[in-house]
């Protein structure tokens, strides 16, 4: 018999930590390998974590409601029929060198491992000017972790181990002196308030918002749009459409179907900013946003440009209903290369996107409103308009391209009318 350990799985890109928020065995059960242990939620998706072994579970490292980075123990499993042999040939043995006595090893284990800080530990104590040398892990081997961190930011400060005392430096060496830290201050609750707790996915989009408007340079351009002949050609085939098909044909899916044809055109908007590089994305996978009363998810349609309008419709619907019924994968939210925002389904004629880190570009659909239009001639009309804004990340892409992104987008919408085919 052996025991090995499960650890918390990456369920997503960017992804670098979860909550559990259910158990779905207990000390003392039997499962098999890919059986469903927990379920999982992170900011992206909520999804179920399969054994990696078979066997018997033997302790529930992780808590129900705990967050725990991307690496870290959740549970212990005892493998069936293992050899005791062959799980210690696994292991790296360390040469007569690198352990000269036992006395040296144990210290080095008291030692904190201070040196391996995860992507979440980094930036939020770049985020809070926290330094990491002050800190006392508490994961294994004295790992610092999120929560550690957390921790710090809560009581204001680090606390000074005991075994490490400072001394003051003397005049001609002591460096300047760092700014103080400024301190956040949180409204305080009046009699009558109520106080809403943050759920871990809320925390997690807080997050990521603010990472991607605190490294993202945004900038914003607007254009708008003839849809009328959209409008006329999507509302007489959409009753046949339905009949036939099983689910609805939206103008959303039109607008989708645009923007995949005109990111093909101009590649460019389908890029990352990686720090050295610009990674220009082979794919083109949409994302777009589906919110539910508390949370905002983020599911992409791959490969949107190889697909029909009735294909993205289908999507759409696929999509949406898993989101409600709380049946996203991990696979679902995965891949975006760019995001379409229907902000018109509310009402909205006018916004700017948070761009979906790391993707280069957000594009904001707006409702479609009847308004008077100059037409030719200086002739008024009436016609059905829509507003599209696009949020970009100003490193990777300038206004030339996304002008002329936008343009080729405009130019597809007010061709649609009844010669073109949805199949």
């Amino acid at each position: 018999m052996a025991i090995e350990q499960m650890t918390m799985p990456q369920l997503g890109e960017s992804v670098t930590e979860g909550t559990i928020s259910k158990w779905l065995v207990a000390p003392g059960d039997k499962v098999n390998k890919y059986d469903p242990i927990a379920e999982v939620m992170t900011d992206k998706v909520n999804a179920e974590v399969p054994s990696s072994f078979s066997g018997t579970i033997t302790e529930l490292v992780g808590e129900e409601g705990q967050t725990l980075e991307v690496g870290e123990v959740i549970c212990k499993i005892e493998i069936e029929g293992a050899d005791p042999a062959e799980q210690k040939q696994e292991q790296p043995v360390a040469s007569a060198a690198e352990t000269p006595v036992a006395e040296s090893s144990a210290e080095a284990n008291d030692q904190p491992n201070k040196k391996r800080y995860s992507p979440a530990v980094l930036r939020l104590a770049g985020e809070h000017g926290i330094d990491l040398d002050q800190v006392t892990g508490t994961g294994a081997g004295g790992r610092i972790t999120r929560k550690d961190i957390q921790q710090v930011i809560e009581t204001g400060g680090v606390q000074e181990r005991a075994e490490e005392p400072k001394t003051a430096a003397p005049a001609s060496e002591a460096g300047p002196k760092p700014e103080p830290k400024e301190e956040i201050s949180y409204p305080a609750s009046a009699a009558g308030d109520q106080e809403i707790p943050v759920t871990a996915v809320r925390k997690a989009i807080a997050s990521n918002m603010k990472r991607s408007k605190t490294e993202i340079p945004h900038a914003w351009t607007m254009m708008e749009v003839d849809v009328t002949n959209m409008v006329a050609y999507r509302n007489s085939i959409k009753d046949s459409f339905k009949k036939t098909e099983g689910f609805n044909l939206t103008f959303f899916a039109f607008f989708v179907k645009a923007v995949a044809q005109a990111l093909k055109e101009f590649p460019q908007m389908n890029s990352m900013w990686a720090g050295d590089k610009i990674i220009q994305k082979k794919d083109i996978n949409i994302s777009i946003a589906v919110a539910t009363e508390d949370s905002l998810f983020v599911p992409v349609i791959k490969n949107a440009d190889e697909k029909t309008i009735k294909g993205i419709a289908r999507e759409i619907t696929d999509l949406a209903k898993k989101v409600r019924e709380g049946k996203l994968s991990a696979d679902d939210m995965q891949g975006g290369t760019f995001t379409v925002n229907n902000t018109g389904s509310f009402g909205s004629v006018q916004s700017m996107g948070i761009i979906n880190y790391p993707q280069a570009a957000i594009l904001q659909v707006e409702s479609i409103v009847k308004r008077p239009v100059v037409m030719e001639h200086g002739m008024i009309a009436v016609r059905d308009m829509v507003n599209l804004c696009l949020s970009l990340d100003h490193r990777v892409l300038d206004g030339l391209v996304c002008g002329r992104f936008l343009g080729r987008v405009k130019q597809i919408l007010e061709s649609i009318d009844e010669k073109t085919s949805v199949y």
